[in-house]
């Protein structure tokens, strides 16, 4: 049966003149520009993106970066001359006790600003599985990173203060061989140090959602609100029947952005869930342009003092595109939409 077609949520609205970055505004080499963090920091809007560079053949790079880029409205982006993170083996091996040629790539990071300091979670290619790094810095030259999962998770995005005393996250973990096939569900991990974590709950789960069969995650890092932390997530769904859509033999699978709305005090409670997709792939440079068509990726939000917010997502995985909402329409159709 063929998978029905969606259809974007008319509380949110496209950038008229997305995407707002691609590789054009790159000044080294670079294919594919996406899956962004942003935050606002010290009077302007500052992203971190995910780079691949050199397009060999099908899913194939010579290699994959982290760059950063500036801005004073949260539209018009000025990239820095060379990018600001690129995990290399020798940075890790003494930390984390990685045997040589262990590092493969880093990739899709996000942003959270928590007690004045910056965040940047992201994930890690390793010769034996994908893994969820963490890294602190204050100026996005310098690194310390503080943490690794083990394999395999990834999506990982951190609550912008404590709760409890304590630093929480979202993230997506992958099991495959308890689960049969891919069937990947949003948790809930808490740490005393931003180092161990545990104390692990689901949170959002594949069938909560009326548009997704294969993974519910974390997108952007949680926007505080009134009435409870606003998380925008991704969601998938997969039909064999696709065949080839994007630069690949074959692309399956549509994402699309969802949300949920968590507890302010206990974010393990699911006070809401909007059951249909927040953002569908419907325009051109989503659903038919780029290296893997039908992929809306939200990564970012950034919370304005009129009341609205700024959702980046990566698009085709291929270019950076912007949304805007009201934040109490949100809110409404996730507490219309029921608990888990």
């Amino acid at each position: 049966m063929a998978s029905p077609e969606l259809h974007s949520c008319p509380a949110i609205t496209r950038y008229e003149n997305n995407p707002v970055l691609t590789c054009d505004a790159v000044p080294y080499p670079c294919t594919l520009v996406f899956n962004a963090g942003a935050i606002k920091w010290k009077g302007e809007y500052v992203m971190v993106f995910r780079n691949d560079y050199n397009h060999i053949r099908r899913a194939t790079f010579e290699g994959t970066n982290i760059g950063l880029c500036r801005s004073a409205d949260g539209i018009h982006w000025t990239v820095e001359p060379k990018p600001v993170f690129d995990v290399k083996d020798e940075e890790l091996m003494s930390r984390f006790g990685l045997p040589r040629g262990e590092i493969k790539r880093c990739y899709d990071p996000r942003l959270t600003v928590i007690e004045d300091e910056i965040y940047m979670t992201f994930a890690v290619d390793t010769a034996h599985g994908l893994r969820g790094g963490i890294a602190k810095t204050t100026d996005f030259a310098d690194w310390q990173i503080l943490s690794l999962t083990v394999p395999d998770n990834r999506n990982m995005v951190l609550f912008p203060e404590k709760i409890n005393g304590k630093y929480v996250r979202l993230e997506r973990p992958m099991p495959v061989y308890s689960r049969g096939r891919d069937r990947f569900d949003m948790w809930l991990s808490e740490s005393p140090d931003m180092i161990y974590w545990g104390n692990s709950a689901l949170v959002a789960a594949v069938e909560d959602f009326n548009y997704t069969n294969d993974k519910v995650g974390p997108g952007a890092p949680p926007v505080k609100t009134d009435r409870g932390w606003l998380v925008f997530t991704h969601g998938v769904d997969i039909d064999y029947d696709r065949g080839k859509n994007g630069w690949e033999d074959k692309w399956q699978k549509r994402y699309c952005a969802g949300m949920v709305l968590l507890d302010l005090n206990d974010p393990r409670k699911v006070l809401g869930v909007y059951r249909d997709p927040l953002l569908a792939p419907e325009a051109d440079y989503e659903a038919r342009d780029g290296f893997r068509t039908n992929v809306i990726f939200p990564t970012a939000a950034i919370r304005e003092d009129d009341g609205t917010v700024k959702v980046y997502y990566g698009a085709a995985d291929t270019v950076i595109a912007m949304a805007t909402a009201k934040v109490d329409d949100l809110v409404e159709l996730c507490l219309a939409g029921g608990a888990r």
